[in-house]
């Protein structure tokens, strides 16, 4: 397999999604507990980003499997447009995912187990989102889990790895009895400010299952537009949104990220106009980019206030 198949195949345009929430919890964790241990960042990251590259594999493998007519394999599929062997595919999953699980092994022993039980946790919905019977995005589930586990799961344990040792939550096993203890106002703060991050991402999922509805319902993938109807799944990218926007604004205003932040609210404009032009089409090879713009516009924003911050 070539370098270009395997990019293709992994589809790494889209691991933007999975940095950016890297990104802000580890800006964050610098900004509000005044620490990183870089060896756990590093290890985190390259499970993390291994673990991305796994999934979206097993994802165009099982819907290359589950393809309900060869002329969908051969146009929306890599592995049926790169005639790539199924051997070779299957391979190269089972390498990416005891790398990614070997890695995070190594990150456990170095912090607790906490983060043995979110790993596992991430794990299982990873895998399960594209495999099994009823895989999670052939379900009206898939924007909850893909906002969630990236935009939350990802930021939580960026911030977790570098900072396990600041009362944020632990896991104890003594004997027979296992104990989780957790500080619910520095809980509340990190999901507080991966609220954006979790609403982005999950737009993206959306946007993506709007524009395929029709191809979707063809390959029996009966995602949440379907169940909801394509104007009220529309209705919901818009509101997803405005939630963003109101999620940076109180975290502003209740003091969990700096003042500075507001500066990032001028972005409403460009993605306002990113939103009325995909509420008037719904066409992925025109319109699907705009909420992955948004996604870069949103976080990007956030990040580059939070490095200003520190400067300031």
């Amino acid at each position: 397999m070539s370098l270009r198949t395997f990019l293709k195949l992994i589809e790494i345009q889209t691991k933007v999604a999975s940095l950016f929430p890297f990104l802000v919890g580890l800006l964050f964790v610098i900004y509000r507990f005044e620490t990183i241990k870089p060896l756990n960042t590093i290890i985190f990251f390259s499970s993390m980003l291994i673990f991305d590259l796994t999934t979206t594999a097993i994802n165009n493998y099982m819907d290359y499997k589950k393809a309900t007519t060869d002329e969908y394999r051969k146009r929306e599929n890599i592995i049926g447009q790169a005639n790539i062997s199924e051997f070779l595919v299957r391979n190269t999953i089972i390498t990416m995912l005891l790398t990614a699980t070997a890695l995070g092994i190594w990150l456990v022993f170095r912090t607790d187990l906490l983060v043995l039980f979110l790993g596992i946790i991430c794990f299982i919905i990873g895998v399960f989102y594209t495999y099994g019977p009823v895989p999670i995005s052939r379900m009206p589930l898939g924007e909850v889990f893909s906002g969630i586990t990236m935009g939350f799961g990802i930021l939580f344990l960026v911030v977790y790895v570098n900072a396990y040792d600041q009362g944020i939550a632990n896991l104890f096993i003594d004997g027979q009895t296992l104990t989780f203890e957790a500080d619910l106002a520095l809980l509340g703060e990190i999901v507080w400010v991966s609220l954006p991050c979790i609403f982005t991402i999950a737009n993206i999922m959306l946007a993506n299952n709007i524009c395929d509805l029709e191809d979707d319902i063809k390959n029996l993938r009966f995602t949440l537009p379907y169940y909801i109807g394509k104007k009220s799944a529309i209705v919901l990218y818009n509101v997803l949104y405005m939630a963003t926007f109101v999620s940076i604004l109180t975290a502003v205003l209740f003091d969990v990220l700096p003042t500075i932040m507001l500066i990032s609210l001028l972005i409403i404009i460009p993605v306002s106009k990113h939103i009325l032009i995909f509420n008037k089409k719904q066409i992925k090879s025109e319109t699907f980019h705009l909420a992955i713009k948004n996604l870069v516009l949103v976080n990007g924003s956030i990040i580059a206030m939070m490095v200003v911050s520190f400067i300031v």
